[in-house]
């Protein structure tokens, strides 16, 4: 049984299909498959189900895989104890990241631990379903940390470092008649809850701070417009397509629009989503150190 074979059986596992795993583990799809059989026939037991979109474990499959996630993690620390010595972290972190953080500085953050950590690649992506998307890559293993905003105990299998909060305040278009009669004043929910609304799709953390809100205060709201990128909100707002909650921050960068406060309390919650059933490597664990002392800095 060879490292290789349980490589390969694992990505194919985190990824769902060979092509994926291919693409993650830089070799060609038959070398893959080639692997996963050659391991297949020496446990004796057919380990995947080949499917038309998804591969899924068999019980053979399934009682191995946490012996081969141990195997590979062993391995790695070996390696890395190895590059300890030799001077310094090695290795590949696989960060997601959503289009607009907004509280942190996201590419300072990574190109300081680069200095620090030359030897270490880092890898970034997001995901077309939010952070409820990449908390459920952190948690399939598909990716080893990731900046998100989502509700605390709503993203399951992983753990969520709290960075930062911003408050949140409805954004409204210029002239609006919402804005003059509030005069500064906190409004209520129940005050905007049959306007249009313009905001993220589900699954986004704007998305998911706003529902819950309007959930715990027994009220629905209409949803005429969703754009994923929050950064863009505002330009929907501007030209009449309703209105909008959003981060204090992204109502700051639109300084002609007025921003009313609301009596609710929401925040925007930023954390860094790491995995609950699993140690980090060296690589990782040192990034997310770097990242919980810069943060805010």
């Amino acid at each position: 049984m060879e490292l290789r074979q349980l490589g390969a059986f694992v990505a194919v596992v985190e990824e769902g299909t060979f092509t994926a795993a291919a693409g993650r583990l830089l070799l060609v799809q038959s070398a893959v498959s080639a692997s996963v059989q050659a391991l297949e026939r020496e446990v004796g037991a057919p380990l995947l189900t080949r499917g038309p979109r998804r591969v899924t474990l068999t019980d053979a499959g399934a009682a191995l895989l946490p012996h081969a996630r141990a195997a590979l993690d062993a391995a790695r620390d070996a390696r890395e104890a190895v590059d300890l010595v030799r001077g310094g972290l090695s290795g590949t972190v696989r960060v997601g990241t959503m289009p607009s953080v907004g509280l942190v500085d996201v590419p300072a953050l990574l190109g300081a631990f680069h200095r620090a950590h030359p030897g270490v690649a880092l890898r970034l992506s997001a995901s077309t379903s939010g952070s409820a998307g990449l908390a459920a890559s952190v948690a399939d293993r598909r990716l080893d940390l990731a900046f998100v905003s989502v509700p605390t105990g709503s993203a399951p299998g992983v753990r969520l470092l709290d960075l930062a909060s911003a408050p949140m305040d409805l954004l409204v278009p210029a002239g609006h008649d919402l804005a003059a009669r509030a005069a500064g004043r906190a409004v209520d929910l129940a005050e905007v809850a049959g306007l249009d609304f313009i905001d993220s799709p589900a699954g986004y953390g704007n998305r998911a701070a706003t529902d819950r809100a309007f959930a715990a205060a027994g009220l629905e709201r209409r949803v005429t417009v969703e754009v994923a990128d929050i950064g863009t909100v505002a330009g929907y707002v501007r030209h009449g397509l309703g209105v909008a909650i959003v981060p204090r921050f992204t109502a700051e960068a639109a300084p002609d629009l007025p921003a009313v406060p609301l009596a609710a309390g929401l925040r925007w919650p930023l954390a860094l989503a790491v995995p609950r059933d699993r140690r980090p490597s060296a690589a990782t664990a040192a990034l997310v150190r770097h990242v919980r002392e810069h943060a805010l800095a």
